[in-house]
């Protein structure tokens, strides 16, 4: 089975903050951005389609011809909790607990939010559901951090480098399940 993970393209938020999964505004040139993303899935017949339920994912996903693709929760990006639209920067110099969650991000939990291995957890639910479905080809219109804990699963990423190897907006990546 063979799944394609779709990043949503970019976002209308400034550089250094932590959006998350905080349904945040796409950038103005979203058309053009998207365009790009659906030459790339041009010709590629799909069993399923699901999506991110947040805005940025699923407009892409109508974009791209899917309007009708089923909402999986599990596709939703990382949830920082209390720091959801706060900058990185600021959190650093101010926020102890996230200077020791930048120190161990896999265990530990931002405060109302997840750890890395939630989130993995919540990918490899959605690809064992995936493996179980009958399907041979699915999309998943989603997020950098989904995209990661897919490449976590794959062994294409370590758990040390999951958030910096995040591919770019507008990335399609499939996997062989």
């Amino acid at each position: 089975m063979e799944i394609y993970f779709i990043r949503h393209t970019s976002v209308a938020v400034p550089k250094g903050i932590c959006y998350g999964d905080t349904d945040v505004p796409l950038n103005p040139i979203f058309e053009s951005e998207a365009l790009v993303v659906k030459q790339k899935l041009d010709g590629i017949m799909f069993d399923k389609v699901y999506t991110s339920p947040l805005t940025r994912a699923k407009r892409l996903a109508s974009y791209c011809g899917y309007s009708e693709a089923h909402p999986d929760a599990r596709l939703r990006e990382f949830n920082f909790g209390e720091w959801e639209m706060q900058e990185y920067n600021t959190l650093y110099a101010e926020d102890v607990r996230f200077k020791q969650w930048c120190e161990d991000y896999v265990n530990l939990h931002a405060p109302g939010g997840e750890c890395l291995l939630d989130l993995l957890a919540r990918v490899n639910s959605f690809i064992d559901d995936m493996l179980l479905s009958g399907n041979d080809r699915i999309a998943a219109f989603c997020h950098g951090g989904i995209i990661a804990a897919a490449m976590l699963r794959k062994g294409q990423t370590t758990y040390q480098n999951a958030f910096s190897d995040v591919p770019p907006y507008g990335s399609v990546v499939s996997f062989e399940f």
